[in-house]
């Protein structure tokens, strides 16, 4: 294999009733992992190192993929092996056609390999690939060893330690009640004179306590890694914050994208290519609307960070353009003050760099503190949209509600994104040109 960066690309066909499917890779030394942080897949994003790191999924012309770059010039030394593997959600391996894993040049994007699996059954996870190191350089080997446990157990194979909840065994029934005994009545006892309460006197002081040597705070343990998640599909659009135990804390939204330079969609229909530069910047933003009435936007136009400790109680980190998901662009909601929210529009504009969306796939994670992760992908676009609305979050009192929108809005002529995504969703604030 070339020691360059390179793109892993797990793909298959699409379809009703096929199952979900996520790349994950382990880094190994001696054929286990040094601890959970050299596992890289959907909840754990990248590794410390910066040599792998999961860019998630896309779906275009009825097949999905789902991709880890891989550096291996940044690899540590110690590191034996990269182990490639794949986990299904929602079904075996069996009902996921034309499952392949394929390794790209990702400057170049030239094939280095693929393999495409010959089958499969019951299986829920499987090790497709591996780059190894052999006489100072790295090969890769197709593997295709499938998991009937999932990728719990693939994972607890390599030696990382798993947090999923355990079921619990059904009550046993309550004994039935004893009869009731019948005791005869007590006989009445005699009036009893209380003497008069004693004269108060001093406290006496207590003894003096026995000198204990002081305690040494032990080192807090690591977190075992939490495989849970909820992928929103236009299926399965919804989920509720409150019963997922998500409603406390900070919550991140991230967007991430690939860009892949081709003719596609309306811009082929129009017989010219997307002007898409490699100085593409998309500003993630949203609408807010709290409880009092108040209405506004956090966006980098305009320097509209918000705040994450007084209303709004949202913050945007910064204006990022490199789209990675250690860093991408950010929104922060802060939980502890949903009492506030009545409902927020997270949407994303393109500010530079391209005249339309196509060709960009991008993938939106939202991560609360003490909740399963929700992920989803973008549609592939196919009109000239320059702003599109990602999710709408939305308080009815006693639940917190999440929506992937995943809606491409195509702003009329002399309208600004902004607008048009007010306009869509009855916002019904005014707006004044701003600039970075």
């Amino acid at each position: 294999m070339p020691t360059t960066a390179l793109r892993v690309e797990l793909g298959w066909r699409s379809g009703p009733g096929v199952p979900d499917a996520d790349a994950s890779a382990l880094l190994l030394v001696g054929g286990k992992v040094r601890s959970d942080a050299d596992f890289v897949f959907y909840n754990q994003s990248a590794h410390s190192s910066g040599a792998v790191r999961h860019e998630g999924k896309r779906e275009a012309g009825g097949r999905v993929t789902d991709s880890l770059l891989v550096d291996l010039a940044r690899v540590e030394p110690a590191i034996e092996t990269v182990i490639l593997a794949a986990s299904s959600d929602g079904g075996s391996f069996g009902k996921v056609p034309d499952l392949y894993i394929e390794v790209r040049d990702a400057v170049r994007n030239t094939v280095a390999a693929r393999f495409d699996n010959p089958g499969a059954t019951v299986e829920t996870a499987f090790v497709l690939g591996e780059f190894y190191r052999r006489q100072g350089a790295w090969k890769f080997r197709a593997v295709g060893q499938g998991y009937d446990s999932g990728l719990e157990g693939l994972a607890t194979d390599y030696g990382i330690s798993v947090d999923e909840p355990q079921q619990t065994a059904p009550a046993a029934p309550p004994a039935p009640p004893a009869p009731a005994v019948t005791a005869p009545p007590a006989p009445a006892a005699p009036p009893v004179t209380q003497p008069p309460p004693p004269a108060k006197r001093p406290a006496a002081a207590p003894p003096p306590a026995t000198q204990q040597p002081a305690a040494v705070p032990s080192a807090p343990a690591a977190e075992p890694v939490r495989l849970t998640k909820v992928t929103l599909t236009k299926a399965a659009p919804s989920v509720s914050l409150t019963k997922q135990g998500g409603t406390s804390g900070a919550m991140r939204v991230n967007l991430n994208w690939q860009v892949r330079k081709q003719f596609s969609g309306w811009a082929r229909k129009l017989g010219r290519p997307v002007a898409m530069h490699d100085d593409l910047d998309l500003d993630l933003c949203c609408l807010y609307e709290l409880t009092d009435g108040s209405k506004g936007v956090v966006q980098a136009l305009g320097n509209a960070f918000g705040s994450l400790h007084q209303p709004p109680f949202i913050h945007l980190d910064g204006d990022d353009r490199t789209g990675a998901v250690t860093s991408g662009e950010n929104l922060t909601v802060n939980l502890d003050h949903k009492q506030y929210f009545r409902r927020i529009l997270v949407f994303v504009t393109i500010y530079e760099g391209a005249r339309s969306f196509a060709d960009l796939h991008a993938t939106v994670t939202l991560q609360p503190q003490y909740g399963a992760p929700i992920d989803f992908s973008l549609d592939e676009c196919t009109v000239p949209s320059t702003v599109c609305a990602l999710a709408l979050i939305t308080n009815t009192g006693s639940d917190l509600v999440v929506q992937r929108e995943a809606r491409y809005l195509v702003p009329e002529r002399g309208v600004s994104p902004q607008r048009t995504v007010d306009y869509a969703y009855g916002w019904g604030m005014n707006w004044t040109p701003g600039r970075k």
